[in-house]
């Protein structure tokens, strides 16, 4: 293997210039678990983010498990901004002509891949939804995939996994159409629900972001998933993956990155958590949602993992108009009661604030969130 000069001393560059703007110190510099994030600091979207994500992600495969196939591991996914470019394109080859500023929403989908009746059911339910919120859709994409690389018990648990292309012709602004679509999706989870449909999952379904993931290893993400390799893929962060199961059985729809988090560590608290949550949908109410309120309940769904609950929570009230930021110091806020931690009064307060309208997710964690902007 040759040794790049340049490379490493681009590298080098690189990290004193996080040093010397607060990002980076040697001293805090240990092993991590298989979560990260690769992020562009001018907010620009690139193919070298996704690439760059895409190898950071097949850097910690050894966080994960690995079946005794020694191909089907616990779960691996990457989140990033939609590609409207390559999207734009696909939606061309539906027959339509988008206009370029216009907004679009994707939804990554998984099917029953053996039942094509269930199959069908869920393309209808989630076709309903759409149109009952006044959206338009473009139509189905069938999201192309390398089943080689799959170990034979991820194989044989496989979705069929579909991208629903839907335009924004009501013309609402990005927040309305990201808090709507929350709504959609909401909806679409209960009917399948009452439907008594099960292996539908939405991995995502934004105007923003899109998630790739699945029961595999941390470097059969790309190879499984062709889109990832596609120059037209750009994004301004990429947000990776690699599960080791601890309290949940792995499968498609458990591999993370989740809608707006990705998460290694336990949520201790977990179960007063979700009853806490539990209890307080009695009284939800939000302006931002109006009359809609009750068709996001409940707000964490049954079989979700300690991460997935997080996520559900955490989505919730940044669609309820939280600062993504303030949401998660609402969650997970730092240890501050401690009269020995030096802390400004203004900081306290606000901690007090939190804890008195939302309990603590406490735990080891390490997370890496995003509302997709």
């Amino acid at each position: 293997m040759n040794y790049d000069v340049n490379w490493a001393k681009e590298q080098e560059n690189q990290r004193r210039w996080l040093a010397e703007n607060g990002m980076y110190s040697e001293a805090e510099e240990h092993s991590s678990c298989g979560v990260g994030l690769v992020v562009s600091v001018d907010g620009k979207a690139s193919r070298k983010v996704v690439e760059n994500g895409i190898n950071a992600l097949k850097a910690v495969w050894h966080r994960g498990a690995v079946d005794a196939d020694g191909k089907t591991g616990d779960g691996a996914g990457i989140h990033v901004q939609i590609p409207v470019k390559f999207f734009y394109d696909q939606i061309e080859r539906t027959g339509h002509k988008p206009r370029m500023d216009e907004l679009i929403a994707i939804g990554q989908v998984f099917l029953p891949r053996e039942d094509f009746g269930a199959q069908e059911h869920c393309r209808t339910i989630v076709e309903t939804e759409v149109l009952r919120m006044g959206y338009y859709i473009y139509g189905w994409r069938q999201v192309p995939v390398n089943v080689e690389c799959l170990g034979e018990k991820a194989n044989a648990t496989r979705p069929e996994i579909e991208q629903i292309l839907i335009s924004n012709s009501k013309g609402v602004d990005e927040e309305t159409f990201e808090r709507e679509l929350y709504v959609i999706r909401r909806r679409i989870e209960k009917a399948a629900a009452e439907a008594q449909i099960s292996g539908v999952y939405i991995c995502s379904l934004s105007c923003r972001s899109i998630i790739y993931k699945g029961m595999m290893l941390a470097e059969q993400v790309a190879e499984f998933y062709p889109d990832l390799l596609d120059e037209r893929f750009e994004s301004a962060f990429a947000i990776y993956h690699q599960r080791y199961s601890t309290n949940t059985f792995p499968q498609w729809w458990l591999a993370q990155p989740f809608r707006m988090l990705a998460h290694n560590g336990e949520i201790n608290t977990l179960k007063g958590n979700v009853n806490w949550m539990k209890s307080h949908e009695i009284r939800m109410a939000s302006a931002a949602f109006g009359d809609l309120a009750e068709d996001i309940k409940p707000i964490i769904s049954n079989g979700s993992s300690d991460s997935a609950a997080l996520d559900s929570v955490f989505e919730v009230l940044v669609r309820a108009g939280r600062k993504a930021p303030m949401a998660k110091t609402m969650l997970v806020p730092e240890s501050w009661s401690n009269q020995a931690v030096e802390l400004p009064q203004s900081w306290r307060d606000m901690y007090s604030y939190c804890n008195s309208v939302m309990e603590p997710w406490d735990g080891p964690a390490a997370l890496a969130m995003t509302d997709g902007r």
